[in-house]
């Protein structure tokens, strides 16, 4: 005769904790022993290798959902709570692997669950500077979002679960800060002037890093110089001089020496920085030009303005 295999499940979990709630298993005898080794499988592994759990997990609910039992209803719960953990363990993988699709998508099944969580909104705000400075611009609306969301909620006092890859406080804020300038510098670039000068006074690396002042020199360029200069062009353009006409230059001129300053930052920043060769050289350009055009023509000084720069203060936005 041959021995049927019997064994209580019950034994094997005698408290389960669902949904943060205690469960108490009552006795349930099975003749099925593939039934017994699945459960005794995930069991044995449910703290030390969740991986190998969770496969059997999911087997055990493959063959045995049916029975719609205290088991099947534990395991539901289980595999939800890991799949959640996972993710975030995910996340940081994916977009370190600029795998951006898959990060925006795992992203936004963590926030589904946990809209608040930060550490999320961290990343996710911060991949989209990633991927745009790839020529990826398709999640730069999903980005400034997520960046937004955590700079408020961190200078409204929350800490994430763990602050690495940056190094604190400051250099969080910075980073998004940067990550919103550089994002908002096509579409909005006047915005982009504001985050860019808080994410360079912020105690940070981004506050040594060159293209930080290049693309606030860029924000000033495109954004109150241009405006600025097509209002002068259509109100006194081929008139004489008057008192409002010499008010609108001077506003002009007041943003070309905030061009001036950050061109002339981010020269100094990128020091001999073999990476920065062409930039410095672009940048050197644009520098020079402007400060001629405030300077009569000349350049005398500027190679003693680049020198002394970054000793002095950041200029403020105009107002």
């Amino acid at each position: 005769m041959k021995m049927v295999k019997k064994l209580a499940l019950s034994s094997l979990l005698l408290l389960m904790v669902a949904a943060g709630t205690a469960l108490k298993v009552q006795a349930q005898e099975t003749d099925d022993p593939v039934k017994i080794d699945i459960y005794k499988k995930f069991y044995d592994n449910r703290n030390n290798n969740q991986a190998v759990a969770y496969v059997a997990a999911q087997d055990y609910l493959k063959r045995y959902a049916k029975d719609k039992d205290q088991y099947v209803d534990y395991l539901q719960k289980w595999i939800s709570f890991y799949e959640r953990d996972e993710r975030k363990r995910m996340l940081p993988g994916l977009i370190n692997e600029k795998n951006f699709a898959e990060a925006y998508k795992v992203g936004a099944k963590i926030l589904a669950d946990e809209p608040d969580y930060l550490r999320a909104q961290i990343d996710l705000g911060y991949a989209g500077y990633l991927s745009a400075s790839s020529s990826n611009e398709a999640y730069n609306a999903d980005a400034l979002g997520y960046a937004r969301k955590a700079i408020q909620a961190i200078e409204g006092g929350k800490v994430p679960t763990e602050w690495a890859p940056f190094k604190g406080k400051e250099d969080t804020l910075a980073y998004l800060y940067y990550a919103v300038g550089f994002l908002t510098l096509k579409t909005a670039p006047e915005q982009a002037i504001d985050s860019l000068l808080k994410a360079a006074q912020l105690e940070s690396d981004i506050k040594k890093t060159a293209s930080t002042y290049f693309f606030l020199a860029a924000a000033y360029e495109a954004g109150p110089y241009k405006r600025l200069s097509a209002d002068f062009q259509t109100r006194f353009a081929n008139k004489e001089e008057s008192v409002e006409s010499k008010a609108a230059l001077e506003k002009i001129n007041v943003v070309i020496d905030r061009m001036i300053d950050g061109y002339a930052r981010a020269i100094a920043t990128a020091g001999n920085d073999p990476k920065t060769e062409a930039s410095r050289k672009t940048w050197m350009t644009n520098l020079t030009s402007y400060y001629k055009f405030r300077h009569a023509g000349a350049d005398t000084g500027l190679t003693e303005f680049i020198a002394s720069v970054l000793s002095k203060p950041l200029p403020p936005k105009p107002v």
